[in-house]
């Protein structure tokens, strides 16, 4: 376990060398989101009984936090060190492609989980935030990172450019997280809409992360659990067979 704990601890170090950029940025950008659209919103939506919008709003920003960076953890480590000649660094030890999986998702959750953290405890000064099922959130926080973490680990594998990652981040990520239901229920959406917010899988990370607040959502928690463990199992099952097979990294 050695290599794997050496790279472990070489990938958490690297994020936690630029905290501002990698921590501190995103946490302030949820912040300016909170405050843009809970002023806005506030007195004007009421998405369930009971909770106020920007309550409401609040489990969504955490969660879009976490999945965000974790992505960006694993995707920008792999092609910054494509670009700068040092992954032979990581390739040359003997550690199999489990250990190297196992390294770089688990250190994409960690930087996921630490901004979603801070990006909660910043918010929930602004309103009153119920916790009625506290599994359900700690499920879909980690799976929800560990799989933004699998997809970037992807994206910097198949990735040869920063532009190629852009495209990457600013054509699937960013528009799959956005419309999601961070910013509104899919029920107010017309039913066209609301079928492609279905096929989503974003969407059910982040209703059932809400459901563990407000044991409201749009789809029971259980379908969307199965629904994000298997999209889960076949990114992971393809990041593997990625690194075993050494594609765009040992050839």
């Amino acid at each position: 376990m050695i290599g794997f704990q050496t790279l472990f601890y070489k990938e958490v170090l690297r994020f936690w060398k630029v905290a501002t950029q990698t921590l501190t940025a995103p946490i302030v950008t949820a912040m300016l989101y909170l405050l843009i659209f809970g002023h806005v919103l506030e007195e004007h939506v009421q998405v369930y009984p009971g909770v106020k919008y920007t309550a409401f709003l609040i489990p969504g920003l955490v969660m879009m936090s976490v999945l965000q960076n974790a992505f960006a953890n694993t995707s920008s480590s792999l092609i910054q060190s494509k670009i700068t000649g040092n992954l032979v660094f990581v390739l040359l030890p003997p550690l199999s492609h489990w250990e190297l999986f196992g390294a770089y998702v688990l250190a994409a959750v960690v930087r996921g989980l630490a901004v979603g953290g801070g990006v909660f405890l910043i918010t929930a000064w602004f309103a009153k935030l119920s916790f009625v099922a506290p599994w359900w959130i700690a499920i879909f926080a980690l799976l929800g990172a560990a799989i933004l973490g699998t997809m970037g680990l992807i994206a910097g594998i198949w990735a040869e450019k920063f532009d190629q990652l852009a495209a990457f981040q600013n054509f699937l990520i960013m528009p799959a997280t956005f419309l999601s239901g961070v910013f509104y229920s899919i029920h107010s959406l017309p039913p066209f809409w609301q079928g492609v917010s279905r096929i989503n899988p974003f969407f059910y990370m982040i209703d059932g992360f809400r459901y563990g607040f407000f044991g409201q959502s749009d789809v029971d928690p259980l379908q969307s659990f199965s629904i994000v463990a298997a999209f889960f199992a076949v990114l992971a099952g393809l990041a593997i067979r990625l690194l075993k097979s050494g594609y765009k990294l040992r050839h």
